[in-house]
């Protein structure tokens, strides 16, 4: 959640009849269609990291064919990318994306993923 949600989200529980009844449910529908997670990291992605959306969903509500990244562990999402940059895994792009990152990004990367939720 953004650090203006953030603030909306605390503002709403500390002070609910200072919101107009129409404010307060669709602020709640948003969070219910988990397009606003309360509590959700927010720190910024580092490099690199918001172009993988493009593939991997990071809401849990999408069902898609391709994995999820958030939330999983860190050793396990840089190992994944290793296996792809050296060629141990076969993948369709995942191979020549890992190539483009250094080890350092590749951790930065996998540390943000590992603490979304």
């Amino acid at each position: 959640m953004a650090k203006r949600e953030q603030q909306a989200f605390h503002l709403l529980l500390l002070f609910p009849d200072r919101w107009r009844p129409s404010m307060r449910a669709l602020f709640f529908l948003a969070v219910a269609a988990n397009l606003i997670v309360p509590g959700a990291a927010t720190a910024e992605p580092p490099p690199g990291a918001s172009s993988c959306s493009g593939c991997h969903a990071l809401g849990a509500s999408l069902d898609t064919p391709v994995p999820r990244l958030a939330g999983r562990g860190a050793a396990e999402l840089a190992r994944e990318m290793q296996a792809f940059k050296s060629g141990q895994k076969p993948g369709t792009v995942m191979g020549r994306i890992a190539k483009g990152f250094s080890e350092a990004e590749i951790q930065a990367i996998a540390d943000w993923f590992a603490a979304q939720k």
